[in-house]
């Protein structure tokens, strides 16, 4: 299942919306190989997201 800014994991609700934008471009990559169950690809995505973030210096905070 292809996911967007408007349709994505519960679990990425609360990220930055830079990051949430990230981890979902990741998470779509990874969907597409087809290796993973969709549990290990949001968890895989929102971490690559993260340090993603902080390596430019990103606020990786959650907003609750």
């Amino acid at each position: 299942m292809p996911w967007n800014e408007f349709n994505y994991p519960i679990s990425m609700k609360n990220l930055p919306f830079e990051v949430r934008n990230k981890a979902i471009e990741i998470a779509n990559a990874l969907f597409e190989e087809g290796k993973m169950d969709e549990g290990l690809i949001i968890a895989i995505a929102i971490k690559k997201a993260k340090d993603w973030a902080r390596k430019r210096g990103i606020d990786t905070d959650e907003r609750y």
